[in-house]
Order: structure tokens, then C-alpha cells, then sequence
């Protein structure tokens, strides 16, 4: 799980301050507020990890998400300031530094990296600073990275950096490090010049598994089909856009994989999807059927109050649009992130409030005796979702611990973030000015205008 994060000079973000992440994170704001952009900057270091190109430090423009130019990414286009983050996440299981002395166990990274522009004309990016603390239940063990050795542009070398003294393999070699892997990665050169340094292999290996169970869907799902293909692969995900999302139910489906909840018997992932859409009152039960002897199958639903089963296309396109969001939260891995832009569009109030109530079912499940460790962070406007996730924290459904609130506005220039605190009632202590319109407000107007009205009415009746 994501612990923390924090950004600074990246698009409209000069600082976003640390931000503490729970297993539900919502981010609100207003439009243009720059909440997207903190998705953005998870998904960019994604694509980066995964892109074959070692020397590339920040993949800007890859299939997931496209930033544009290297000014384009740095608050107010100013290249003369570094990018800087740091983000603290849990480890599957605990990873052992073997040295020549002892042994030490870690089960929690954080890593902290310090982007600059090499030269404003090429806006050639490189790595000035990384480093890695090392923790085992949040006692620091360890602090390791790699520096640039000069401000000298020309000069390509590192140097490594920790608060323990690695001794070189072959004394008095004044060998340099090349450059960083990425963003993120120690160079071969590290192990081959310094003893029991096998271990950092082990970090940039670390940091590719985080990425590769970070989830992203977008706001905009792909549209529905009367068919869909499947060729029997298992995708890891329902795609940015949702387009893996009937593949990822098939794929579930010949895995048998099966969830519960605490006190229950496990159900087929199928079901689990059917119940979801069900209790937000959108369907009363769909399925899927092979068309023939082609790798084709359609999808095929009832509707409450209908007798017959329809195609996708042919039912209220908020269906459409939530089937990814609800298989990818319960298709996704043990220890998975996942970020979701919108879950709730096209969705009626009621349907908004009752996807609450699933998103809390997908970090309460059990997969193979244990509870799954998912984390969900969500960029919304919906003010019934919000409110459904208060009413369960009063009701001690889920803990105040399990949620975390965040509102996005523009302040001048920059964005600003502010925590909202929710108290074990589930009541907000702070709420932002305009945070969901006045609707107190506007009824209070309504209710003059309505009487002043009446009245003027009733006068000219007299009359």
C-alpha cells in the first residue's frame, strides 16, 4: 500500500505538501484544480518503469498518459527548478540486506527523487539525487542513492550515498558510477565496484514490482460492443480505458477465482460482479456467452422489471461506464493500487452513494484465507459517494483510519491541497468553502423568491 506521497514542480502542483494515503483516498476539487495531475505523475512513473529504454529518465508521452514537452510538466514552465517527490509504500513480505557482518529486514520503502534539466535548449532531463530509506516496521534501517558528483553539465558521473560506509571491491580505484536506471534504478556499475552491495539490485527491483501492481483507469471508459474477442489470455488489468474488461472477467472465470467476505463462504468473481451491479440497482443479473465456435462472446443483461436479457449497448450508458471500474477493483492483485479518475460518471445520486458501499466490499474481502491488501484512490466530484463513506464510518463500517479526504483548489498560481478531518462520527471538521456549491443557499433563495412571489401574486388579486 501507498503510504505517502509528496510532489513538488510538477504541472500545477509547486508543492502538493505530504499527503497521507489510507485504503480509500478521495480527492475532490474544483475544475482545473489539479487533482488529475497527481494520478498523472503516479501513472508518468509507471510508464517510465516499464518502458524498455534504460536511459530514459520520465516517459512523458507512453500509452497511458501524455504529458506533452518537458516544460509542459514543470510548474509554470520554469526548467530552472527541479522536480522533487518522495513516496513511502508496504512491501508484500519482508526482504533481507545480506552483508558481510549481519542480516537486516525491511518490509517498508521510501524513495525520494530529485529531477532537473540538463540543458534548457534540450530540455535533456536528468537524474540529480535518488535515495532509498529503508524501514522494518518503521524503524529506519538503511538510507542508500546516487548523486550526481558535480553541478558541472558536461559531467555524467555519480557517486553512491548512504549513511553506512560501503568499501570498494579493489582499493584505491577512482572509478565513477554512470548514470541512474531511469528515474529510480542504481547502475551496474554499483555492484561492481562496491561489496555487499548485491542488495541494490534488489531496490530497483523492488520499486518495478510496486509499479507493476499500480492500476490506473481513466475518466472516459471505452465505449460497449455487441461482441467481444478473447483469445484466452489473462490481462493485468481492465485496461486504461477499460477495454480489457471482458477479457479480465473471462479471464477470472478459467482462474476460478473466488472471494468472500470475512464470515462467508467464497463466491465465483462473476457473481461478485453481478451482486455489485445489483446492489447499485443497475442490472438484475447479466452473462456471458461464446457466440458459436469463434473466440467471440457477447454480453448479454436484464434490467430490474424486464423479462428479457439485452446487449450492453442497449441498456443506460452508466453501465457501461462502471462495469470497468467495479471488475477492476476486485480483479486486481493482492497489494494492488489502484487510481480511478471519475467512477461515479454517468451514474444517477442513488447508484453514486451504493458505489460507495462497493468500493468499501472490495478492500473488506478475503482472498485464500487472508484479507486482500488493496488500496483505492479516487478523483471524484461526487458529493453522494463522499457522504456514503461518512454515514459507514458513524455506523463503524469501516474506521476513520481507512479513509482519507483530500479537496484540491487553485490558489493564485498554484494548486493547494487540503486535508479534510473527519472525525469517528464521520462528520468533516473543516469543510472548504464552496466544496459541493451552497445548496443551503439556494434552497434558503428558492424558498424567499417562492414567498415573495406568492405574495406579489396575491396582492395583484386583491387589486
Amino acid at each position: 500500500m501507498l503510504r505517502k506521497l509528496h510532489i513538488q514542480n510538477f504541472k500545477g502542483w509547486k508543492d502538493t505538501g505530504m499527503i497521507d494515503l489510507a485504503p480509500i483516498t478521495v480527492l475532490f476539487g474544483s475544475n482545473s484544480s489539479g487533482k488529475s495531475s497527481i494520478g498523472q505523475f503516479l501513472v508518468m512513473l509507471k510508464q517510465t518503469v516499464r518502458q524498455s529504454d534504460r536511459k530514459t529518465v520520465l516517459l512523458l508521452n507512453g500509452d497511458s498518459v501524455d504529458l506533452g514537452s518537458v516544460s509542459d510538466i514543470f510548474y509554470d514552465h520554469d526548467l530552472e527548478e527541479n522536480m522533487k517527490f518522495e513516496f513511502r509504500w508496504d512491501m508484500d513480505t519482508k526482504a533481507i540486506i545480506e552483508n558481510s557482518d549481519k542480516k537486516e529486514t525491511y518490509n517498508q520503502i521510501e524513495f525520494e527523487g530529485d529531477i532537473q534539466v540538463n540543458d534548457p535548449e534540450t530540455q535533456y532531463l536528468e537524474v540529480k539525487e535518488f535515495k532509498y530509506r529503508l524501514y522494518n516496521d518503521e524503524i529506519l534501517q538503511l538510507t542508500v542513492g546516487m548523486k550526481k558528483e558535480t553541478e558541472d553539465e558536461s559531467n555524467r558521473n555519480y557517486i553512491l550515498e548512504s549513511d553506512r560506509d560501503f568499501k570498494r571491491i579493489k582499493v584505491g580505484r577512482g572509478w565513477k558510477l554512470t548514470e541512474p536506471v531511469k528515474f529510480y534504478g542504481f547502475s551496474d556499475a554499483a555492484l561492481a565496484y562496491y561489496k555487499d552491495s548485491d542488495f541494490l539490485q534488489d531496490l530497483n527491483l523492488h520499486q518495478e514490482d510496486f509499479f507493476s501492481k499500480f492500476y490506473y483507469l481513466g475518466p472516459m471508459r471505452t465505449k460497449t460492443k455487441r461482441s467481444y474477442s478473447w483469445s484466452g489470455v489473462n490481462p493485468e488489468s481492465v485496461g486504461d480505458a477499460g477495454e480489457n474488461t471482458i477479457a479480465a472477467i473471462l479471464s477470472a472465470k478459467k482462474q476460478n477465482k473466488k472471494l468472500r467476505f470475512k464470515h462467508s463462504n467464497y463466491k465465483e468473481f462473476e457473481v461478485i460482479i453481478s451482486e455489485s451491479l445489483k446492489k447499485m440497482g443497475l442490472i438484475e443479473e447479466y452473462r456471458i456467452k461464446k457466440i458459436g465456435e469463434r473466440q467471440e462472446y457477447e454480453v448479454k443483461v436484464r434490467i430490474k422489471g424486464a423479462d428479457q436479457f439485452v446487449g450492453l449497448p442497449d441498456v443506460g450508458f452508466g453501465v457501461s461506464q462502471v462495469l470497468p471500474v467495479i471488475v477492476q477493483l476486485f480483479y486486481a492483485p493482492d497489494n494492488s493500487v489502484i487510481f480511478i479518475e471519475q467512477p461515479e460518471i454517468h451514474l444517477h445520486p442513488n447508484a453514486q452513494a451504493l458505489l460507495a458501499d462497493v468500493i468499501i466490499d472490495a478492500i473488506n474481502m478475503y482472498v485464500n484465507q487472508k484479507k486482500r491488501r488493496v488500496q483505492i484512490i479516487i478523483e471524484t466530484h461526487s458529493e453522494h459517494l463522499l457522504r456514503r463513506l461518512q454515514r459507514r464510518i458513524s455506523e463503524e463500517k469501516i474506521k476513520t483510519s481507512d479513509m482519507k479526504a483530500y479537496f484540491a483548489k487553485n490558489n493564485q498560481k498554484s494548486s493547494k491541497l487540503e486535508k479534510l478531518e473527519v472525525d469517528s462520527y464521520g462528520n468533516i471538521l473543516n469543510w472548504p468553502d464552496g466544496f459541493f456549491g451552497d445548496m443551503e443557499e439556494d434552497m434558503y433563495q428558492q424558498s424567499m423568491n417562492s414567498l415573495h412571489r406568492r405574495m406579489a401574486e396575491r396582492d395583484s388579486s386583491d387589486e
